[in-house]
């Protein structure tokens, strides 16, 4: 009897342990929706599981270094650089991470596209001398990007948000490429930030509309924002300071609040042989008030203007993808589409002199779209230029490209007026008024040869030479006060042109 009982309530026990374990099975998985191809967009774009949303993603690692100049990649045109003394950096290093999101979906209004693009950048920076003739100290920091980057402090690095935008039916909205550049902006066939003569490539807040007509002909308008990029200086003269002329700043920095978005318009003609391009903005002069109350009065707001023409020639009979692009632009109160943000809007640089009784030669030099003195009007400022670059391969491997860029400012005789009769009261200018002339060139020129040893791989140098024209009386000094920040004593300066050299070196992974 115990034997049997014992054996039913064994039996028992291990059936109800075999349905447990029969619980305990796995139920078979559902099939994977595996991450598909979108060959809609081109290559690099795969579809978003669960949805008809195309993404890719992309962007590089780089490190560079540049050699004569305390900027990334610029000139040394002011500051510590322009001082080309001890406090001026040899060379600044820069470490960058890029990122980017292209995202499109395809509706009954065409493409609905988004696209993004972030960098983390890390600048070596220099020292900035603190010093005074008798101590030079110096302080360490980092730099930072021009203005209009978005740039903030994140663990000793730059975020920038380079492009934001959305693309719908035609529309574009959001941080975007100026309609009013061209493809290649201020880089025709180079990386250096600073060359002038056209529309740069520092993105902007807009709301466009492009009207595509068929074979490669386009017609756009934009509503930009004004305030990131495309305002220089509007200077109140009667507020000049000796300090300030010295670094090239000719008053009183005095832009009002917003008033306007710059209106642009484009024409584009993208064909097999190249590119056609003509672009117009309109932008308006909003000034401030004459003194330091609003009761002391304001000049009118006056409009300025920018055009430009550009043209790239592709496929040239000395070699496969050999490529031939270049741009030229005038502005009249308008001149940061000749000279963009990564271009200087002041110049203060030194060197030697052979003139008895200076110190040292200078060169000064400042740009702005308007300036005016107290009760009076506002004088509009006259720029132009172009840019230009041939490039040539030399095989699958190797490539060179020549580069070069011109930047002019003039000012009318009434801004002449305001402006010499600061530099002969405050400066001493020893020529006088007669000798006095604001209006100066800036060009750039130089060399760049690429290697790309490997596909997405770049191992690249460029040599840049600068050049600083102005147009004072040769001869002409003037006095200028003690300048602790750079280190230059109080003294005799002779009005020169300048000239520097720079190197960069880079190495960029794409992915």
């Amino acid at each position: 009897m115990k034997l049997t009982k014992g054996f039913i309530l064994g039996s028992a026990a291990l059936f109800a342990n075999a349905g447990t374990q029969a619980a305990d099975l796995p139920v078979k998985a559902k099939a994977v929706e595996y991450v598909k191809i979108c060959s809609l967009y081109g290559a690099g774009f795969y579809y978003i599981p669960g949805s008809d949303t195309c993404i890719k993603l992309g962007g590089y690692v780089r490190a560079s270094t540049q050699l004569g100049t305390n900027s990334v990649w610029g000139a040394a045109t002011g500051g510590v650089a322009g001082a080309h003394n001890r406090l001026s950096n040899y060379y600044t290093a820069q470490s960058r991470f890029d990122f980017n999101v292209d995202t499109r979906t395809a509706t009954e209004y065409g493409v609905l596209r988004t696209y993004a693009e972030l960098a983390f950048t890390w600048t070596g920076g220099g020292y900035s001398g603190a010093g005074t003739t008798a101590i030079n100290g110096a302080t360490a920091y980092s730099g930072s990007n021009p203005a209009g980057s978005g740039s903030g402090m994140i663990s000793g690095g730059n975020l920038s948000v380079y492009y934001a935008f959305m693309q719908f039916a035609g529309f574009t909205l959001g941080r975007a490429q100026s309609q009013f550049s061209s493809p290649w902006t201020n880089y025709p066939g180079n990386s250096f930030d600073g060359m002038p003569g056209g529309g740069g490539w520092e993105a902007v807040n807009q709301f466009a509309y492009t009207a595509n007509f068929g074979q490669g002909i386009s017609l756009s308008f934009s509503a930009e924002d004004q305030v990131a990029r495309n305002t220089t200086n509007i200077w109140n003269v009667s507020a000049a300071t000796a300090a300030g002329l010295a670094a090239g700043t000719y008053g009183a920095n005095n832009i009002g609040g917003s008033r306007s978005p710059d209106l642009v318009g484009q024409l584009r003609v993208d064909q097999a042989w190249g590119l056609f391009q003509a672009s117009v903005a309109a932008h308006v002069n909003h000034a401030g008030y004459y003194g330091a109350a609003e009761t002391t009065g304001h000049p009118d707001d006056k409009w300025g203007w920018a055009g430009q023409l550009a043209l790239s020639i592709k496929n040239v009979p000395t070699g496969v993808n050999d490529t031939i692009n270049v741009q030229g632009v005038y502005t009249n109160g308008a001149s940061g589409y000749n000279f963009h943000p990564y271009t200087p809007y002041t110049y203060a640089i030194y060197s030697g002199t052979g003139l008895a009784g200076a110190y040292q030669s200078v060169g000064i030099a400042g740009l702005s779209d308007s300036v005016f003195v107290a009760g009076e009007g506002q004088q509009l400022t006259t720029t132009y230029g172009f840019n230009g670059a041939y490039t040539h391969n030399w095989n699958p491997n190797w490539n060179s490209a020549i580069f070069g860029g011109l930047g002019a400012v003039r000012y009318n005789s009434t801004a002449k007026g305001y402006i010499c009769g600061q530099f002969v009261a405050t400066l001493a200018l020893s020529s006088g008024v007669a000798g006095c002339n604001p209006d100066f060139n800036y060009a750039v020129v130089g060399v760049a040869t690429r290697w790309n040893p490997v596909k997405n791989l770049t191992f690249s140098t460029e040599l840049v030479y600068t050049m600083l024209d102005q147009k004072h009386a040769s001869g002409s000094t003037v006095t200028l006060p003690l300048q602790s920040a750079i280190a230059k004593p109080a003294g005799v300066y002779e009005l020169k042109d300048q000239s520097s050299l720079q190197l960069m070196l880079r190495a960029q992974r794409n992915w």
